[in-house]
């Protein structure tokens, strides 16, 4: 990571809350609560272990655990006076004295500073021998913008896992994406973040199920698997390690209200029958999908109409829908190829009376078993665990963003809920309109993608997969006259470039996921013919969720920094392209935000006109 990325990140790190001294009942006071990170541990089942003579650095070990005396210890203590809810799950903090860990905004007391541990991830926590707030709740917090931040191998890893590679695939799986070895990767994973990958995959399975316990009336076996939990065994005990309760007892003491400031990311509205229709995780063979409600946790401030109106403006019939035209409360729907099969969401943002929005999303899943990747991967497409403050307080020091920031605070950039999905809507998409793009996609859908039986109105059909393009879309001849009607009516040049990219993710020449590096997907997408740097770029931006990608050449950029003032005079479009990327080194690392900012300068500037 660059040093500005480091900076930054720290910078977004900083401004954090609060824990308690006396939180969530009688304490369970670790002997020792020094995170198991010394070497010779095996890590769970998969016989992982840590190299004892791996140094970890300082710098590394400061970030992962941070007690007294370590450098970024009083900035985050000061910090966590402040109980501001935008920061939690940014990092958690941990009291000795009561073997408790916390939300930053955790409304107890502010404990003394000898008893701290900071964490930057609640798995360390688990791993200190800590148990989590009954007050606070901090595995019911937004997750952290630095995995987005951090283009490390910690960072992709993370993604990972929180699209459930790890309950898929195993260690193995994770690590191949990485492109390491297992043992390598378990041994940075605990050197940055203070836990292996099995203990950060357990943290997320705990997450996911307590949201259920509490808030769903699935019977407990049907919530360990729909977790991502192998076995009955496993559920209670990790439930018990975490929460120092049993899955039963934390579902009874759900029941009895324990939730904090209506932050709950709970999963309601179970449709009727569902929980007793004998439904387990990976049975796509169910008669009746299973319908779950999901409170999305957001850091405000939000810009959901900025996000939806993007969304809408790309929106490819069948396969999604949308409706801007409430100001108040905003609906994107859309269909989904998950794990154990097909599935819907339809997501609603309401504004509440001071502005801040509450995003409310309908699941509707084969198999109980894409509870967890059908969350994260909405998250993602909404950009819900971007930290504003941070974005908005650094692109706000400049003069020319700082009235576009002040007009839209916490912009976000969408992400994209399925990265081959997206490859081919950015080929698609290139030189010509986004209205144009949509016609040529949804006419493609309507080809090539798959009938899906929807109880969302509007939605019947899956984005086709590269392998249903490449068997539905014939590839034209160099001198071929092209026919009117075929299904996707781009110059020949364009088809082909789309058909040789989706037999490159096919057959796995391209590897285009979340744990995959900015800078070496840009390159791979590039290498290839037909592919620009302004397409590949774009797929980063949007893929990876990477918060640093500048769009080179983008004319709709360059009308809106016009528009702001960013650029002046009369220059050919070349010379202000180079005039505003050099302007834009100053905005890293958030320069993707940028990029959403000057998109809709330029498109209030059409409107106007």
């Amino acid at each position: 990571m660059s040093t500005t990325t480091n900076r930054h990140a720290v910078a977004s790190r900083a401004r954090h809350d609060q824990l308690p001294d006396a939180a969530g009942g009688a304490p369970r006071r670790p002997a020792a609560p020094e995170p198991r990170v010394s070497g010779g541990r095996q890590d769970g089942a998969m016989g992982i272990e840590a190299d004892r003579h791996e140094p970890v650095r300082a710098d590394r070990a400061s970030r992962a655990r941070c007690s007294l005396g370590d450098p970024l210890f009083a900035e985050r203590y000061r910090a966590i006076d402040a109980r501001d809810t935008r920061f939690d799950g940014q990092f958690f903090t941990a009291v000795s004295s009561t073997g408790i860990y916390c939300r930053p905004s955790c409304p107890a007391r502010t404990p003394k500073p000898e008893n701290v541990t900071f964490y930057l991830t609640s798995a360390a926590a688990h791993e200190g021998g800590y148990r989590a707030c009954k007050r606070c709740l901090p595995e019911a917090t937004p997750g952290t913008p630095e995995w987005d931040l951090r283009r490390d191998v910690a960072g992709r890893a993370m993604r990972l896992i929180g699209d459930g590679v790890v309950d898929r695939d195993g260690i193995h799986g994770l690590a191949a994406g990485l492109g390491y070895t297992p043992r390598h990767v378990h041994r940075m994973l605990v050197a940055e973040l203070g836990a292996g990958p099995l203990a950060l995959a357990r943290a997320r399975r705990a997450q996911a199920a307590r949201a259920l316990l509490v808030s769903s009336d699935l019977p407990l076996s049907q919530v360990a698997f729909a977790a991502g939990f192998g076995s009955i065994r496993q559920f209670n005990e990790t439930i018990q390690q975490v929460f120092a309760a049993t899955p039963g007892e934390l579902r009874a003491r759900g029941r009895r209200g324990s939730h904090h400031d209506g932050a709950e990311p709970g999963i309601r509205g179970l449709a009727p029958g569902a929980a007793t229709s004998g439904l387990a995780a990976g049975a796509p063979g169910a008669d009746a999908p299973v319908r779950l409600g999901v409170d999305l946790p957001v850091r405000q401030p939000f810009d959901a109409p900025g996000v939806f109106a993007f969304l809408a403006a790309r929106a490819v019939d069948r396969v999604e829908v949308a409706d801007v035209s409430r100001g108040d409360r905003l609906r994107y729907a859309r269909t989904l190829s998950l794990p154990h099969g097909p599935g819907a969401v339809d997501v609603v943002a309401t504004a509440g009376p001071r502005g801040e929005w509450q995003v409310r999303a309908q699941l509707e899943l084969v198999s109980l078993g894409d509870v967890a990747p059908a969350v994260a991967r909405v998250r993602r497409m909404l950009d819900l665990d971007a930290d504003p403050v941070a974005v908005d307080g650094a692109l706000g020091a400049d003069p020319v963003l700082a009235p576009l920031v002040a007009r839209t605070p916490g912009i976000r950039v969408p992400g994209a809920v399925d990265p081959h999905e997206l490859v081919v809507r950015a080929l698609v998409g290139q030189q010509i309109s986004v209205a144009a793009a949509r016609t040529h996609l949804s006419r493609l859908a309507a080809h090539a993608g798959s009938t899906y039986s929807s109880t969302l109105p509007g939605l019947d059909r899956l984005f086709p997969t590269p392998d249903q393009i490449l068997r539905t879309v014939p590839e034209p001849a160099p001198d071929e006259a092209l026919d009117a009607a075929r299904p996707l009516r781009l110059p020949g040049r364009a088809v082909r470039t789309v058909l040789a990219t989706c037999r490159a993710l096919a057959d796995g020449g391209l590897a285009v996921h979340v744990g995959v590096e900015p800078e070496v997907l840009r390159a791979q997408l590039v290498a290839r013919p037909g592919i620009g740097p302004w397409t590949a770029a774009y797929v980063a931006m949007r893929v990876l969720g990477d918060p640093d990608t500048w769009l080179t050449g983008d004319v709709a950029v360059l009308a809106g920094a016009r528009s702001a003032g960013a650029i002046t005079g009369d220059q050919p479009s070349a010379a202000a392209h180079r005039v505003l990327t050099e302007r834009a080194a100053a905005w890293a690392p958030w320069r993707s935000y940028a990029t959403m900012h000057l998109w809709q300068a330029a498109t209030r500037q059409t409107t106007v006109r």
